[in-house]
């Protein structure tokens, strides 16, 4: 394959696994369109973003939870540190997670959201964006059992109720005294099971080639970059790759205008165990196939490598 694939997600989920599967092995991405997100409500989503962050900085940070790692709620600039980075990335960012009841099994492993008051709409467009792009995300992860040779629902257990997070960011323009060195994302993994990228159409968005070539990831308007996370490439022995990306800055009057995007962290359930599938792990390999480990405790061991707890 010598392209990252673009498929249509109103194609049959047959027709569309191998290609889909063959492009996350290969790059770690592919474009998915027709995704079933709706225009209008993406639409709606980013101008409440935009209203959250165009509040005054000390109002923004008045949502600033101490404590959970950023799980909630907004995380300023300069707090995020990508994995081995020497410097923090150039981004501002709000987190949506689900809502459990409190005598839930997992409620103990969810924070409860907070929304900003002085954006009355962001609440119910970004729980509805939520939803969408869950089960999105769902419908991918039919495709890629089918293309793993597993039974098209097998992934439908291991995200029920799982700790997905929606993140709505803004790289701000540069600014004049950024560290040397720093860009708005420096090179990382995803820590999750698959992500859902809305907003990856601006120039910036980069995955590392197998041959070590940055190359571009340039999804039409309105379609979703889709990359495999950590989770997901530990589960699946490395089949499937979770592609080390970044978002460069940008030239040109591009540099003092803002970019935002809203990505989706799908995630499996907190007490999901991660073994890697015996389907992935030929005759000779068991011995050096990942060691299982709960997706909570791989979760809080990745937010510690990148600082956020």
């Amino acid at each position: 394959m010598s392209d990252i694939a673009s498929v249509s997600l109103d194609n049959p989920l047959e027709d569309i696994a191998r290609e889909l599967g063959d492009s996350f092995a290969e790059f770690g991405f592919a474009i998915v369109r027709d995704h079933g997100v709706p225009d209008d409500l993406i639409a709606r989503a980013e101008e409440a973003s935009r209203a959250f962050f165009a509040l005054p900085e000390e109002t923004k940070r008045a949502y600033k939870i101490a404590g959970i790692g950023g799980a909630r709620g907004y995380t300023p600039f300069g707090q995020e540190q990508a994995k081995d980075a020497a410097i923090f990335d150039l981004k501002e960012f709000w987190h949506v997670g689900r809502d459990l009841a409190p005598d839930h099994a997992l409620a103990e492993f969810m924070e409860p959201n907070v929304w900003p008051a002085e954006v009355p709409e962001f609440e119910s467009v970004m729980r509805e964006l939520y939803d969408s792009l869950e089960a999105s995300g769902r419908r991918v992860l039919s495709a890629i059992a089918i293309h793993l040779g597993e039974d098209r629902h097998f992934f439908d257990s291991t995200i029920e109720d799982g700790n997905s997070v929606l993140r709505l960011l803004r790289y701000p323009p540069l600014p004049e005294d950024a560290p040397d060195g720093a860009i708005r994302a420096a090179p990382h993994g995803d820590i999750n099971a698959i992500t859902l990228l809305l907003g990856a159409e601006e120039a910036g968005l980069e995955l590392l080639s197998r041959k070590g070539e940055w190359l571009p990831v340039s999804p039409p308007p309105g379609a979703l970059a889709v990359n495999i996370g950590d989770m997901l490439e530990r589960l699946t022995n490395g089949r499937l790759r979770s592609t080390t990306h970044r978002v460069v800055n940008p030239a040109g009057d591009a540099v003092r205008r803002a970019r935002y995007s809203m990505p989706f962290f799908l995630h499996f359930r907190p007490d999901y165990l991660i073994d890697p599938l015996p389907s992935c792990v030929a005759d000779g390999e068991k011995e050096n196939a990942p060691e299982p480990i709960l997706a909570h405790d791989f979760l809080m061991q990745r937010l510690r490598e990148i600082k956020l707890v």
